[in-house]
Parts: structure tokens; sequence; C-alpha cells
């Protein structure tokens, strides 16, 4: 299939900035629509390099605009917060910031008539539900960007747009106050769980041994802070009849503090895992309306009804929100909520979406090939048997790209292995090859892709011990890691390495397994997710040695090794593959390697046994398969290729050079082993009493 190209306007809208489209530029259908925002953003790697965004999740927005099916209203607004380093796409939450470019947009677009000195555009929020009026400056009944309002965390001046929030209360959950009261008690913590525009849970920063005023900087390098926070969102958010949010952005956790006088009030707002380098719009209301009500954790100490203008101070300055209240005490209600925005367009045009973002083609065949394609397809499928056996499929393989899927996030041990061999692979068979990280679940997203892909040999995995073995042993998923696949081969092993961050005060294994019976959850581990190997060998590492240690799990191995190196976590048990080049560099420190024996690469690095913990021995293995059911000839043939690009010196001389061993085998071989690995982490899952959590 040929690229997609699509007519697109990209906007700084408040604080973010994205890509906006009407409905209609996109495919009708919703799956063929969110991979299309996912390659227009480039969500695939964390830098988002294919793509319009930033390597961020302010920068990672989409707004999509069409004529409003709402009687009162103009048009309909959907927002989608688009992953960074995995394939998804939210549709769940709000985006205030990118609300302020929707009226601009539609006015533009035609959607809306301008006015003369300013536009009323009434919107109508897809996500909530909530409506919002929207005041755009249209003198000459044009659109004017240019202005001299400024707001904070945006160079620059701009002219200014208004929204005016009408009825986001509870817009989300049903109720202001979901739970049923205005403070909750979580682990001993008061907490506010409220839905103004968006869904928070508010917490004051006193109860987390915090003064409020922590830049964002620090905040993200407090790894127990966050587990903390992560610990208390999830309890919030299946309080707030949100059910299991570990996979969601909301609610939205928010540390909050005195602010600068009796109007105003400090708060830290995170999206969710990470502290915003400013504030979100619609976490300012909620803000604003938990510091306006009387009974939440922070509440101002001056409470009235009526009109009211509150500052929420955040790290680059603050947020003025006009807010109404109505009653008092108990009684006390958010009649409406106002602030101002601004946006800028920053270009228009067409972008380009690549093709290997889309599981199935989308469309654009001719009629006639439309009819005669299904019996076409029917010939060739019966057909079939006699052309593998003459050997005739295998001579027409590969017709088109090849897809590798990885299951992390990019720069992660997967991912350099997958690189590595689709470079040499695409030469050998002809077609090119590209790789597709699909993190998210542990593994799971990429393994379900690919069990439900053509049976081919256009669309593989770059699978491994946790997405074949360990994960699939330790809960149960929609994928089966023997019936779902054909078996190519191995690529490598690599063995597992205990690495630290630099900074951490722990001479070695033994100093701090005694650091940790002194001072139990003194530090915290990360891993790429349960049930992947670093969190495996941690577990493993946590039993033998008899303490206790609290995990963070990330959507892959590269995040994981990221936040180490910064600090934010203190202990990791990654691949060699992946640590290697960061202990080389000195930015991790390698204690201990988690398998039978030391490893050349680091002579003087102990294995656990030696180091006093013994039982851990988790070494990783990595290899390609194929969809269940793709033919014998393409697999034999897939072999053949792969193991001729194992045998090659440069590819052997990079496997060595990041602490992996090439390894190759036969289809059977492959299999086997996966038989073998997922009976064997069976057992330790039983022994080891290891769940999900």
């Amino acid at each position: 299939m040929a690229q997609l190209t699509l007519p697109c306007v990209l906007m700084r809208a408040g604080t973010s900035r994205g890509p906006f489209f009407l409905r209609e530029w996109l495919p009708a259908d919703d799956l063929a629509r969110d991979q299309a925002l996912i390659g227009a953003i480039g969500a695939s790697d964390l830098l988002q390099v294919d793509g319009v965004g930033g390597g961020s999740t302010l920068t990672s927005k989409v707004a999509i605009v069409s004529r409003s099916q709402q009687p009162d209203c103009d048009v309909d607004y959907l927002f989608a917060q688009v992953g960074v380093g995995q394939q998804s796409v939210d549709t769940r939450p709000n985006c205030g910031n990118m609300l302020s470019g929707v009226g601009p947009f539609a006015i533009e677009q035609g959607l809306v008539a301008a006015q003369e000195g300013e536009t009323r555009v009434r919107v109508h929020n897809v996500n909530t539900g909530a409506r919002i009026d929207v005041t755009v400056q249209t003198p000459g009944r044009r659109v004017q960007y240019e202005g001299s309002v400024r707001i904070d965390g945006v160079a620059g001046t701009a002219a200014p747009i208004q929204l005016d929030f009408l009825d986001a209360w509870g817009a989300v959950t049903g109720s202001v106050f979901p739970t049923g009261r205005r403070t909750d008690l979580i682990g001993g913590i008061a907490v506010t769980c409220i839905d103004a525009a968006m869904p928070l849970m508010v917490v004051q920063a006193a109860s987390l041994g915090l003064t409020g005023r922590e830049t964002p900087a620090v905040l993200d390098a407090d790894a127990p802070l966050l587990a903390t926070l992560e610990s208390l969102r999830r309890q919030a958010g299946e309080l707030m009849g949100l059910g299991d949010v570990s996979d969601s952005v909301i609610p939205k956790p928010v540390i909050v503090s005195e602010g600068d006088g009796p109007d105003s009030i400090t708060s830290r707002y995170f999206t969710p895992r990470r502290c915003h380098a400013s504030h979100a719009v619609t976490g300012a209301i909620g803000v604003a309306g938990a510091f306006a009500l009387p009974g939440t954790v922070a509440s101002s100490a001056r409470q009235r009804s009526g009109p009211r203008n509150v500052l929420v101070l955040h790290p680059q300055g603050r947020i003025d929100v006009a807010v109404a209240i109505e009653g008092e005490g108990a009684e006390a209600r958010i009649q409406r909520a106002a602030l101002v925005r601004t946006a800028r367009k920053i270009l228009q045009g067409e972008i380009h979406i690549p093709d290997y973002v889309f599981s199935k083609p989308l469309d654009g065949d001719k009629p006639v090939k439309k009819l005669i394609a299904p019996l076409v397809s029917a010939a060739l499928a019966a057909a079939a048997p006699a052309l593998v056996q003459a050997g005739l499929a295998d001579a027409a393989y590969p017709t088109k790209t090849i897809t590798i899927v990885v299951p992390t996030a990019a720069g992660g041990a997967n991912d350099a292995m997958a690189r590595t061999i689709g470079q040499k692979l695409g030469g050998m068979l002809g077609q090119t090859v590209i790789i597709d990280n699909r993190a998210g679940a542990n593994g799971s997203i990429a393994s379900e892709y690919v069990a439900r892909a053509a049976p081919d040999g256009h669309t593989l995995m770059l699978g491994y011990i946790a997405t074949h073995g360990m994960n699939p042993a330790l809960q149960k998923l929609r994928y089966d890691p023997v019936a779902d696949f054909e078996p190519i081969g191995l690529v490598g092993y690599s063995p597992t390495l205990m690495v630290a961050s630099k900074n951490v005060p722990v001479k070695d294994v033994r100093d701090l397994v005694a650091q940790l019976k002194a001072k139990p959850d003194k530090y915290t581990y990360a891993s790429a997710g349960n049930g992947t190997a670093p969190h495996f060998a941690a577990e493993l590492f946590k039993l033998n040695a008899g303490v206790v240690m609290l995990g963070v799990p990330y959507k892959g191995s590269a995040p994981a090794v990221n936040d180490t190196i910064a600090d934010q976590t203190q202990f990791m048990f990654p691949s060699l593959f992946t640590a290697y080049p960061h202990v080389k560099n000195g930015k991790l420190r390698a204690l201990a390697v988690a398998g039978p024996k030391r490893v050349p690469a680091l002579p003087d690095v102990p294995t656990l046994k030696e180091a006093g913990v013994d039982g851990v021995d988790v070494t990783q293995w990595y290899a390609l398969f194929a969809p269940a059911k793709t033919p014998k000839a393409v697999v034999d043939k897939l072999n053949k290729a792969v193991n001729q690009v194992l045998a090659d010196a440069e590819v052997v001389k990079r496997f060595e050079d990041n602490g992996a061993d090439v390894q190759t085998s036969s289809p059977a071989e492959l299999g086997a082993l996966v038989k073998a690995e997922l009976a064997k982490w069976k057992r330790v899952v039983a022994d080891a009493r290891l769940t999900v959590e």
C-alpha cells in the first residue's frame, strides 16, 4: 500500500502542539483513523523523528473537528492523545490547550462563519460530552492570531482566545465528586477525587513530605514519590468508577500547596507519570474548582459563593481561572469557569502517513480489481498446497515490504537486534524491511497484532523470552505463544545484568541486601513491564535475597534504562545487550550477572551466586516468529535467509560489541525451546508465587 496523504493544519494551541484534522480528512474506520494519527505523530519511537510529534506528551496531541451532531453546538471536537515511543491512541481524556485552537481552525475551514470583531464558537467535546464557548478575535471577519496576550509557558504574545466551560462538571464520571465524598483516605493519605473538566486526584504536598514548590525535574527524579502517586492514582481510579486505570492517563495526579495569596494555589500537575512542564488547562479548571469549593484537600481558607478569580500557580507561571460558585458549604456547586489561552497556526498543507502503520490496506483499488480480487484469492487459496509442494510459493515470496514488529520501545535490545537483522535481510530477500515498534502491555500488543496478521510472511515478530515464555506463564493473555505463531529461528542470547544508577550509595550486592534488610523499600527497581525478563529477574532476586524493593514497570527496556540512568529508579535487570553501552560509558554500574557464569565483556563483574544470592538465572533469548499457518516454504526461506544474515561477520561483531551472542536454529528447534521455556517459567511462577502486580 502506498503512503496516505492527508490535508493537515499544524497548530500551537495553548501550551500544546499538534495536527488538526477535519474528520472527513481521516479514514472512516476508527482503527485506520488511529493508525493514521500514530503515523502523523511518529509515535513509534521516543523522539518521533518519523512524524510531527516532539518527543513529549505535550506535542503528541491531535484535534479532530467536524460539524456538530448536537443541535445547540457548532462543532464537535474529539481530542486524541498519541503515544510517545509506543503506538497508542487514547481518546478518553480531554485537552483544554488543544481546545483553544478548535475555534480558529473551525472558522478557517468554513465550519463557522466569522463575525465582525469576534466570533463565538460553541464546541461539543466528544470525549466528555461537555460544551465550551470559544471566543476568537476576528477583525475584518478573519481569524487574528497576532496580539498582546502572553500566557506562561509560551514565548511571545498572541491574540486572546477565551474558553468558557459551560457544563464540564462530572463530564467523564457523571459527578463532580464521583466517590460521593469531597475527601477520601487512600493508604492513610487524604485525597480529593474531582471531575471538573478533567478527572483529577488531588493531594496536599505536605502529605507526601513535599513543599509543593519543587521543580518538575526534581519531582520526576523522585522514584519513590512517582511510585506512591501511581499507586494512589490507580486506587483513586477504582473509587471514581473508572476501573483499572493502569493503562489510562486519567485520573491525573495533582500535588497542591499554598499559593502566594488568598486567591491563589500552587499546583504540580502530572501527565500522569511525569510532572507537566507548566499546567494543563482542564487540570487548572479542576484545581480551581477544588480550591473554590469547601471540603476538599485544596479548599481555600476563604470560602464564598459568586464569581471569583483563582490563580493556579505552576512551574512556568500562572493560569487565571474565573469561577462562579453557587450555594454554601456542602451545597456549593460550580456554575461556570473561564480562562484565556492563545493559539498560532504553524503550517498548513499535506501530511504523508507511511504505510507501515496500517494493519491492512485502506482502499484505492479500481472497481474491476475489487471485483476480480476475491476470485483470484480463491483460486490461489485452492492452488496453495500444490504451489507450496512445487516450490512456487517459495519462489514468489516476498512480494511486498516486510515488517518486523518489535514488542518494545525503540532503543532496547529487541529493537537493536531487529534493526541489525533487518538491514541485511532486506537486501538478501530483495524487499524493504521496516521495523514497527509496538510497545505496551508487556509485549502483548505486538504479539496479538502479529498473531492476527495475514500468514504470508510479510509481517514478522522479533519475540523473546518475555513474549513467548515469561509473560504467558505469568498471566492469561489473548494470544498463545505456541499455537498462534510459526517459529522461524533463534537470533541470539544475552545474559541479564544487574545494574545500578551511578550515584546510588551502594558498594555491591551484599551491601544492597544489607541496606534493604535494614530498611525495606529503600530503593526501587525499573522493569520493562510486568512479565518481562527484567521483572522476573528482579522478583527472583528479591525472593532469594529475602528483601523488599518496589518495582516500577515501564513500556520497554529503553525508557526503564533511561530513568535508571537519571536516578529516578536505582536498580534494573536489563539484558547485557541493552545495558552494556551504558556500563561502558559510565552511566550505569554493573553489580552482578544474573546467570550461571561471568561474561567476557565484564570479567570483573561477579555472578549473583558469587555475590551471595543464588537461584537467579535469567538468560534472555531472541527469535523471529511469523503468524500461525504461514506456508512452510516461506518459513524455510526466511530461516535460511536469517541464518545467512547471522553468519555475516559484521552482524556477529555488532551483537558481540553489545554483549550478545549470535545463535541460530531451525524452526523446529525454536518451537521446542518455546515449549520448554513456557513450562520452565510456569514452574517459577508457581514456586515463587509471582503475580502480575
